[in-house]
C-alpha cells in the first residue's frame, strides 16, 4: 500500500514516530536530570568538606594567634604575677571566643643551680589562696636545668601539672631546646587527654619568651634571653565541633587522624592516631559501602592531618529532588510532541516563505546593485567636481597672478619712482609715496597669499618643493617645531596625485593647529616600488571617541575620500595622549624631471 504524505494512511504512522521520539527525549530528559542532581549533590558535598577543612584550619590559627598573644604579654612585662596572668585570661573570654583551647600555660627556664632558690621563692608565694596546689617541681630528681609549668589557666589543672618540667622527658625538652634556639612555634605532635574531659584528646602548641631588653639575632643571643614558654592545648573534639556548626547536611560524618611524620599521606584507608570522629558508636570503622567519601589534608604546625567525611548518598538529596527526573522526562516527552506537531503545522507553509525568501532576496539583491551604482556615480561625480574646482583654482590663480598681479608691479615701479624723485626735494609728497609704495606691497602680498590658498605656483616644481613650502609657511603660522623626511627627492608625479596630496597635508596641519595641541610634527614622503606614501605624525593628545563622526566635521572624511578616488589607501592611527599619524598611500605613475629643480624659496 501506498502512502502520501497528505493522505490519511500515512497519518496514524508518523503520529506514532511522534509519540516514540517524544518518549526517546524525555527518556534522555531524565537521565540528564538524575547526572545533574548526583553531580550537584556531589559537588555539594565537596563543597561542605572544604568548609569544614577551612574552618578546622582557621580554628588552628586562632589558637596560634592565642598563644603569640600571650608570649607577646609576657614579653612586654619583667615579671608576670599569677593574678595579672589570671586576669589577662579572662580578658580573652575563652568560652566564647575560643571555645577550643582548654588550657593555657606558661613554663619558666630553671637551671639547676638556681632550683633550690626558685622552689624556695615558688613556696613563699601566695600561690594557695589563688587555688593553686603547693609547689614542688615533678618528676623528682636532678637534671641540669627544668622547664616548669608556674602559671595554669584554668586552675582546675593545676594540681597535675603545676610544677611539672616539661623538659624531663628527652623528646620534650629537644622540642623546647630547638623551639628556644629558633624562636618559631613548636608542637609535639603527640595527643594528650584533656584533664576537663580524659576521655577527649588535645593537641599542645608552645612558644618560646625571651627578655624584650635583649637581642635575638642568633642563637647564643636567643639562649641568653630565654626566659621560658607558653603553651595552649585545644580540644580537637571542640575544634572539629565548632568547624562543623554551619554545615547543611548533618549526616555528614567527619574523622580526622593525626599521620606519622615518617609515613606516606593516606590515600583511601585512614593511617595514624585516630584524634575524633563524629560518631561516637562507630569510632574508627569504615563507613558503609553506599556511602559518599572524601578525604582533605590539613596542615598542623607542619604535621600531616588527614580529615575524612562520609555521608549516605540519601542524605545529600532533599526530598522534592526525587521528582525532578520524572518532572524533566515529562517537559521532555510533552515539549517534543508540541514541536513534532508544529512542525507537522508548518510543512505545508515551507515552500511559501522559501519562494517568498526568494523574491526578497531577488528584490534585495537589486537593490543593493542600483545602490552600488548611484554610489559609484556619486563618486564619479565627487572626484569630477573636485577636478573641476582644482581646474577652477588654478584658472582663477593664474588670471589673478598674470592681470591683477602685473598691474599691482606696474603700479608698485611708478610709486618707486615716485618715492625716489621725491625723496630729496619734496618731502611731504616722498612721504606719501612712500605710503603709498607700502600698501602696494601689502596689497601684493595679500594677492600671493590669495593665489596660494587658491593653488601654489609652487606645485609647478613638483610635490617635493610643494611640501617644504607649506612646511615652511605652517611652521612661520603656528610655531610648531616640524620636520620633513624626503629620501626620495626629485622624482616626480603627476599634477593630479600631487595636488590631491598637498591638500592632504594642509587638510591635516589644519587639523593639527585647531585641536592637537601638538609640540612636533613630521612630515614624510617615501617612494614604494609604484606607489607614493605620505606620513603626518604628530605629538598631539591624539582624537577623541566618536571624533571622526561628529556632526559637521568633514576634515578627515574629506581625505579619505579624496585619498579613495585616486585608487589609495588611507589610514588614522591615533592614541590617547600619544599623538595622531595619518598614512596615504597613492599609486603614481612615476617620471623623472629633465632638468633639476632647485630650493624655492617663497619671498
Amino acid at each position: 500500500m501506498t502512502h502520501t504524505l497528505s493522505g490519511k494512511p500515512d497519518a496514524k504512522p508518523s503520529w506514532w514516530s511522534g509519540v516514540l521520539l517524544s518518549m526517546l527525549v524525555g527518556a534522555g530528559f531524565y537521565a540528564w536530570m538524575a547526572n545533574s542532581l548526583e553531580s550537584e549533590a556531589l559537588e555539594r558535598f565537596r563543597n561542605q568538606a572544604r568548609s569544614i577543612q577551612y574552618n578546622i584550619a582557621g580554628g588552628i590559627k586562632a589558637c596560634t594567634d592565642v598563644l603569640r598573644g600571650t608570649a607577646s604579654h609576657f614579653q612586654a612585662s619583667d615579671t608576670i604575677s599569677p593574678e595579672s596572668f589570671h586576669r589577662y585570661v579572662q580578658g580573652l573570654d575563652i568560652p566564647h571566643n575560643f571555645p577550643a583551647i582548654a588550657t593555657i600555660n606558661f613554663a619558666q627556664y630553671v637551671p639547676d643551680e638556681r632550683r633550690a632558690a626558685f622552689e624556695e621563692q615558688m613556696r613563699g608565694a601566695n600561690v594557695r589562696q589563688l587555688g593553686y596546689p603547693e609547689f614542688r617541681i615533678t618528676p623528682p630528681g636532678r637534671r641540669p636545668y627544668y622547664t616548669v609549668i608556674t602559671l595554669l589557666e584554668p586552675r582546675y589543672g593545676a594540681k597535675v601539672k603545676f610544677g611539672f618540667d616539661l623538659s624531663a622527658r628527652a623528646a620534650g625538652a629537644q622540642a623546647l631546646a630547638d623551639a628556644r634556639d629558633t624562636g618559631a612555634l613548636t608542637s609535639s605532635g603527640v595527643p594528650v587527654q584533656l584533664p576537663e574531659a580524659p576521655t577527649q584528646f588535645g593537641m599542645p602548641l608552645r612558644l618560646p619568651v625571651y627578655r624584650a631588653d635583649m637581642p635575638l639575632t642568633t642563637v647564643a643571643d636567643r639562649r641568653a634571653a630565654y626566659v621560658g614558654s607558653v603553651g595552649i592545648g585545644f580540644s580537637v573534639p571542640r575544634l572539629v565541633e565548632a568547624a562543623m556548626v554551619d554545615t547543611p547536611v548533618r549526616e555528614i560524618r567527619v574523622r580526622l587522624y593525626s599521620v606519622p611524620g615518617d609515613a606516606p599521606a593516606p590515600l583511601d584507608q585512614p593511617g595514624g592516631h585516630l584524634l575524633f570522629d563524629s560518631i561516637e558508636s562507630a569510632a574508627g570503622r569504615a563507613p558503609p559501602a553506599g556511602h559518599v567519601q572524601l578525604n582533605l589534608p590539613l596542615n598542623f604546625n607542619g604535621r600531616l592531618w588527614q580529615a575524612y567525611f562520609d555521608a549516605p548518598r540519601s542524605a545529600l538529596f532533599s526530598s522534592f529532588d526525587a521528582y525532578l527526573p520524572w518532572l524533566a522526562a515529562l517537559v521532555g516527552f510533552v515539549s517534543t510532541l508540541l514541536m513534532y506537531a508544529l512542525f507537522h503545522a508548518q510543512v505545508s507553509s515551507r515552500r511559501r516563505a522559501l519562494q517568498m525568501a526568494r523574491d526578497m532576496t531577488r528584490e534585495l539583491r537589486d537593490s543593493q546593485a542600483k545602490l552600488q551604482l548611484s554610489h559609484q556615480r556619486l563618486r564619479r561625480l565627487a572626484a569630477h567636481a573636485e577636478q573641476i574646482k582644482e581646474e577652477e583654482r588654478k584658472r582663477i590663480a593664474r588670471e589673478i597672478h598674470d592681470d591683477l598681479g602685473q598691474n599691482l608691479l606696474a603700479l608698485r615701479i611708478e610709486a618707486d619712482l615716485l618715492a625716489n624723485r621725491t625723496s630729496q626735494r619734496h618731502p611731504r609728497l616722498y612721504a606719501r609715496a612712500s605710503a603709498t609704495l607700502k600698501q602696494i606691497d601689502d596689497t601684493i602680498r595679500s594677492v600671493r597669499n590669495i593665489i596660494n590658498d587658491l593653488r601654489p605656483n609652487v606645485l609647478d616644481l613638483g610635490l617635493s618643493a610643494a611640501v617644504e613650502w607649506q612646511v615652511t609657511q605652517f611652521r612661520k603660522r603656528s610655531g610648531i617645531e616640524c620636520e620633513v623626511s624626503d629620501p626620495d627627492g626629485g622624482a616626480d608625479v603627476d599634477d593630479r596625485c600631487a595636488v590631491a596630496l598637498f591638500r592632504v597635508l594642509q587638510e591635516s596641519l589644519s587639523n593639527i593647529v585647531q585641536h592637537a595641541r601638538a609640540t612636533h610634527v613630521r612630515v614624510e614622503l617615501r617612494r614604494l616600488g609604484g606607489t607614493l606614501r605620505m606620513t603626518i605624525s604628530d605629538n598631539g593628545i591624539g582624537l577623541h571617541d566618536g571624533s571622526r563622526n561628529k556632526t559637521g566635521s568633514f576634515g578627515l572624511v574629506g581625505i579619505e575620500e579624496r585619498v579613495s578616488l585616486l585608487g589609495g589607501d588611507c589610514s588614522i592611527v591615533s592614541r590617547p595622549h600619544g599623538g595622531t599619524t595619518v598614512t596615504v598611500t597613492i599609486p603614481v605613475a612615476w617620471r623623472t624631471s629633465s632638468t633639476h629643480l632647485g630650493e624655492f624659496v617663497n619671498q
